[in-house]
């Protein structure tokens, strides 16, 4: 079965694919160099007999038929006469000089060049030899043939094609090899991500793909994998924590509501203390609607879709305008509301949900905030040029230690049980910065508590978006 799995792999298949245009291109490569290898062979083997045919012509200019024959016979019992071949016959093909024993068959045509055996009758068995010729008729009828012996050149070609034909044979044997190897490989480490894969889906979360420390495509898969793993399981433990959360926070007003209006139902009572037990019942109800659309505006602000309705808005026209809308509860709860917002505090984000933030931020100082006391509001570019919101009241603050924890889900500090609120508002200001990419940190503000918001400068997220399409794009 893993042999058959092994060669549907997409990896097996495109190794094969590379090894056939490899082999091609090893092909190519080997039949250029055959080729210029012969050639080069053939035109030494005809340079030499081009020479040989000078010097013989010189002597037959000179010494005529007798000089040619003395020529040929010293070149033929001499050294050269080892390669070369020699023959000189009369008008009847009668050898006069020479180491042939007569004239070749395939020379018995027009004078030119020929290739032609020389076969050797003290040992016949043996292969016969090969020689490449040139022919001429002189005068007076009389035949002159000069070549060369390419017995050990031919062996030599030989070699030369039977070690080329062995080096492709050896290319496509190693290319089949390593393709069977890369996809053992790739396979492998595909089957551990798959198995993985199959645990987490009959429900263990806790699986994670395994990194081998490599850092290659594989390792960073495995990685983005796991962090996305990482992500999933948070947000299902944020899940069971809000269903947790909801269970116990919510079960005491709605069991409130449920025994209040037991209470009026069974008792006697006239149409004002009917009216009273229903204004605040819708008065519970509102509180419960609060909360559900809380955690609505939360869950909205994690899960990241509405980036994608993201505009252009002036930071310090939304700190403006809430600053307006809650100047006459300022005067009402004796405290003073101060606003610095500045006009060049450009931001992309979600309108309704940045404005619920700000309102969130302002109902809370307003509940912590002593009479005669006092609330800045500021909208402005900080030293690094990011535009940057920051609420400062003088209230009693909050604890270093407890400062993380208040922006988790239905958080109340013991101080703040007794004034209204589900313990929502900071985990809605904490999910909407995480939406806007913003930084939020809590600070003291001696006395009170100082909340800032620096949200990313402009132009440095425009080309972080265009980067990040580019390398998308380019992948």
């Amino acid at each position: 079965m893993f042999p058959n799995r092994l060669f549907r792999t997409s990896t097996f298949r495109y190794a094969m694919l590379y090894m056939a245009v490899f082999g091609l291109s090893v092909c190519g490569v080997l039949v250029f160099v055959y080729w210029s290898t012969v050639s080069v062979i053939d035109a030494q083997s005809d340079d030499t007999i081009e020479a040989e045919i000078t010097g013989l012509a010189e002597q037959y200019r000179e010494r005529r038929v007798v000089g040619l024959v003395e020529i040929i016979r010293q070149r033929s019992s001499g050294e050269s006469g080892r390669r070369g071949v020699y023959l000189l016959t009369d008008p009847f093909l009668t050898p006069l000089a020479g180491n042939l024993a007569g004239w070749p068959e395939a020379a018995k045509g027009p004078p030119g060049w020929v290739d032609f055996h020389i076969k050797q009758a003290a040992r016949p068995a043996l292969r016969p030899q090969i020689a490449r010729a040139r022919t001429f008729e002189l005068d007076g009828g009389f035949h002159l043939l000069v070549g060369r012996d390419l017995t050990e050149r031919a062996a030599f070609r030989e070699t030369i094609t039977n070690a080329l034909i062995w080096a492709l044979l050896a290319t496509l044997a190693l290319g089949f090899g390593g393709g069977l190897l890369l996809s053992r490989y790739f396979l492998r480490r595909l089957d551990a991500i798959n198995q993985g894969s199959r645990a987490i889906l009959h429900g263990d979360l806790t699986q994670r793909m395994p990194v081998t420390g490599y850092s290659d495509e594989f390792d960073r898969l495995a990685e983005n994998l796991n962090d996305m793993l990482d992500q999933i399981e948070r947000l299902m433990e944020g899940m069971r924590g809000v269903a947790d959360n909801i269970a116990h926070d919510l079960r005491s007003p709605i069991s409130r509501l449920r025994s209040r209006l037991e209470v009026t139902l069974m008792a006697q009572s006239d149409p004002e203390e009917y009216r009273t037990a229903l204004a605040k019942t819708i008065e519970e109800t509102d509180g419960i609607l609060d909360t559900f659309n809380a955690l609505l505006a939360i869950a909205l602000a994690e899960s990241g879709v509405l980036r994608d309705r993201f505009e252009r808005l002036d930071l310090g026209a939304l700190v403006r305008d809430a600053a307006e809308l809650y100047g006459a509860a300022a005067e009402e709860h004796g405290l003073r509301l101060d606003v610095d917002a500045a006009d060049d505090c450009l931001i992309d984000g979600d309108r309704n949900l940045l404005s619920q933030a700000i309102s969130n931020l302002l109902d809370n100082a307003f509940n912590h905030t002593p009479e005669n006391g006092s609330i800045a509001l500021a909208a402005r570019r900080g030293q690094d040029g990011r535009p940057e919101f920051s609420i400062a009241d003088t209230g009693p603050g909050i604890a270093k230690e407890e400062r993380q924890r208040v922006l988790e889900r239905f958080v109340r500090l013991d101080d703040s049980r007794s004034t209204p609120g589900s313990g929502l508002g900071l985990s809605q200001v904490a999910a909407t910065a995480r939406l806007h990419y913003a930084d939020l940190s809590l600070e003291d503000n001696a006395p009170g508590l100082r909340i800032r918001l620096r949200f990313p400068a402009t132009e440095k997220r425009l080309e972080s978006q265009k980067r990040l399409t580019y390398n998308n794009m380019q992948q």
